[in-house]
């Protein structure tokens, strides 16, 4: 009886773990798209990361803005690929909720995104996303 209940945890902890890895791997791909889409100016990509209703708030030359971020991206046009480095910097999961922190270097500034993503229908999507831009 003790094997078998030992047997019945390590199943346990194994299927949680397991779980967790594909949580964490379909939330780096989620950002991934967003990361992608800019880098490549590939809208069509970039967009498979948000929620229709996400939202992008920053600090502006005007002060506090609020945007719906697919709205604001929608202006990227094809063209040639962008001269920056991407990095996801962090990831945190719990349960259906999740952020990412990420990094997007350009020669002289750095934009780092904080992304908050909820898993919508068994699909990870960017929520909201807020950044600051700093000058290097």
């Amino acid at each position: 009886m003790r094997n078998l209940i030992l047997l019945l945890f390590s199943a346990g902890i194994f299927l949680s773990t397991n779980a967790q890895e594909s949580d964490y791997q379909l939330v780096e791909q989620t950002v991934n798209y967003y990361l992608d889409g800019g880098t490549n100016n590939d809208f069509e990509t970039l967009k498979k990361a948000f929620h229709e209703t996400a939202t992008m708030k920053f600090i502006g030359k005007d002060g506090y803005k609020e945007v719906n971020a697919l709205e604001f991206f929608s202006t990227i046009k094809p063209g040639p690929k962008q001269n920056r480095k991407t990095r996801i910097a962090d990831i945190n999961i719990a349960g259906n909720a999740a952020n990412a922190r990420l990094e997007i270097e350009y020669p002289t500034f750095t934009f780092i995104d904080f992304m908050n993503l909820l898993k919508v229908d068994g699909k990870w999507k960017v929520v909201s996303k807020i950044f600051y831009k700093r000058m290097e």
